[in-house]
């Protein structure tokens, strides 16, 4: 009886010392895979903004989260491949910058959410059923850009108060031009505007469609936000500058490369808030059940090195507005 009972005190002791080091044991850390079309040099800024949001909510990456950064560096046909690879890494949830990256990331997984820390507009590109109601694997934030679209315009004919054409360079592949399109031609006859659509699908039409702006007589050019056009940012400001026309643009980007006038969402802070829906969804919330949502910040910014380049006088009620002057 006496050994029996020190068998049972042995196995008892050994059970209590496993069940303590498996309660030692660190949970695994969720692991979020983050795709972009851009270099990851070019966002470096909002993924920087993406970790402080987590940082913001108690995260601390590689210790309490684990993030898989992906971007096919210029060649876009990878991207398919690389959210691929994001879903055999079995990512707990993918966080995608822009519709060229939300929708492969779509095409590979119905399992996975995913987060888009921005989308021109998530309902035209068939991310969501319904802002309110995404009903999907799909949530995160909008951009607004086709109603921006409209206040871009405004901004140019306060810039330019004999304003009477406008070229509009945008992509017709785009699912959101449409809207876009229809945002500008409402504005354009309340500023008594005429626009000129160009489309510009490769770095290799942007002469050309200068060009054709500069014939067809058009005052400014309203370059829509696209993912194509970016990566060219600096070849379409240095052919502005030499074919004499002020343009606005979607991004501050544009302004640091030497654009004129950039008037949009602040990216940075979208990034900062797809944070929240992370941390929402690791807590068990459904993106399904989660609202996608509007932009809350905007940045205005004018280059007046290359006002001055162009001979264009920035007025003073306008400048005063800028959150940010590059001179």
């Amino acid at each position: 009886m006496r050994k029996t009972g020190i068998g049972l005190t042995l196995c008892a002791s050994l059970f209590a010392l496993c069940s303590s080091a498996e309660a030692q044991q660190p949970a695994k850390a969720p692991l979020i895979g983050y795709l972009t079309q851009a270099s990851l040099s070019a966002v470096a800024p909002r993924t920087e903004a993406f970790r402080l949001g987590l940082k913001e909510l108690g995260y601390v990456e590689g210790k309490d989260i684990v993030i898989e950064y992906r971007s096919p560096e210029g060649k876009f046909d990878r991207l398919p491949a690389l959210a691929a690879e994001l879903v055999r890494l079995k990512v707990d949830i993918i966080v995608t910058a822009g519709s060229g990256a939300t929708r492969p990331a779509k095409a590979a997984t119905v399992k996975i959410p995913i987060v888009m820390a921005q989308d021109d507009d998530p309902v035209a590109n068939g991310f969501v059923a319904s802002l309110a109601r995404p009903g999907g694997n799909i949530t995160g934030l909008s951009t607004l850009s086709p109603e921006l679209s409209g206040k871009r315009l405004e901004l140019l004919k306060e810039i330019i108060p004999k304003l009477s054409r406008v070229a509009v360079f945008g992509t017709s592949t785009e699912p959101a031009s449409a809207k876009t399109l229809t945002e500008l031609e409402l504005a354009a006859g309340a500023l008594g505007v005429k626009l000129q659509y160009l489309d510009v699908a490769s770095s290799q039409d942007i002469e050309t469609a200068f060009g054709a702006a500069v014939k067809g007589r058009a005052d400014a050019v309203l370059m829509l936000p696209n993912p194509v056009h970016f990566p060219q940012r600096k070849q379409i400001a240095e052919v502005a500058i030499k074919s004499r026309l002020p343009v606005i643009y979607g991004r501050p980007e544009y302004g640091e490369s030497g654009g004129l006038v950039t008037y949009g969402v602040s990216f940075t802070d979208l990034d900062r808030r797809a944070a929240t829906y992370v941390d929402k969804i690791l807590k068990g919330a459904k993106p399904a059940d989660l609202p996608v949502e509007q932009p809350t910040k905007f940045e205005f910014v004018i280059n007046l090195k290359t006002a001055k380049q162009i001979g264009l006088t920035i007025p003073p009620n306008v400048l005063a507005r800028a959150d940010k002057v590059i001179r």
